[in-house]
């Protein structure tokens, strides 16, 4: 396995929001009421949003899985997949990090500048957001 790409400056405002334009597209494309967080390389918020009849308690979950992601330089589906694997993995859910997917690093000339994290659907349904948002941001 490869290591995990090192962290670089935090993202922009303006970058952080082509990512959120993007992941909000996705959104609303879809119908799905989701509340969308993104942090810098830091695990500061930048951006926040929650989409109308999005549930409040989603606020929560989209910030642990950002900063999870960042936190830990990978995308949470990593943990998510390896809690469902069972086992010796399973003290994954005591180290204080999400392990449900739909966190994802935010990487740009190959280092982290922040992350994304949404929460609302289902965890495929958030990553599936969170990484349109990514790829909005780094289209030419």
């Amino acid at each position: 396995a490869q290591a995990p790409p090192a962290y670089g400056p935090g993202i922009t405002l303006e970058q952080a929001k082509k990512v959120m334009a993007g992941a909000e597209a996705e959104a609303t494309k879809n119908n799905w009421p989701v509340v969308i967080v993104i942090l810098d390389s830091g695990g500061n918020l930048v951006m926040l949003h929650r989409l109308d009849n999005a549930q409040w308690g989603s606020v929560d979950i989209a910030k642990d899985k950002a900063r999870s992601a960042v936190a830990l330089r990978r995308p949470t589906k990593v943990f998510q997949d390896l809690v469902a694997q069972g086992g010796a993995n399973l003290r994954l859910l005591t180290i204080g990090y999400s392990v449900l997917e739909g966190g994802i690093p935010i990487v740009a000339d190959g280092k982290i500048i922040g992350s994304v994290g949404v929460s609302g659907v289902t965890s495929q349904q958030d990553a599936q957001i969170a990484q349109a948002g990514i790829d909005a941001m780094l289209k030419k």
